[in-house]
């Protein structure tokens, strides 16, 4: 077993999982979604980033790609809710959560690509 593989897999099953933890809920409801999930969620999503980079296959392109995509838009979200918390002085309504759960969610499907793909890349090793 190679642990590099495993703790590779692991960040970036956890990212996805801390994203769906995330995500799911009310939409607009500011009671379902923690500031302190979305924190975990950048900070998983970063190290899973971080630990594509060196892989220089075409697979490991689509992984980084889509990690990208994710940081970008859940680092998109944390700026939103800073926005509306500190700085433009409506508060969180459920205008400004149904944003923020709205990029959570495509950086959930940018993690759900990422596992599927990181899924036919192990099948295809043991061909």
């Amino acid at each position: 077993m190679n642990l590099e593989k495993v703790v590779f897999g692991f960040f970036i099953i956890l990212a996805l999982t801390l994203n769906f933890g995330f995500f799911i809920g009310e939409f607009d409801n500011p009671e379902h979604h923690n500031v302190y999930e979305l924190f975990a969620v950048i900070v998983v999503n970063l190290i899973a980033t971080v630990l594509k980079f060196g892989d220089r296959t075409q697979m490991g392109a689509l992984l980084l790609a889509t990690s990208l995509v994710a940081d970008l838009q859940l680092l998109v979200a944390a700026v939103v809710w800073g926005y509306v918390l500190h700085i433009s002085g409506t508060g969180l309504d459920s205008m400004a959560m149904g944003s923020i759960v709205s990029l959570a969610g495509g950086a959930m499907l940018a993690n759900i690509v990422s596992v599927v793909l990181l899924i036919i890349e192990t099948a295809n090793l043991r061909r």
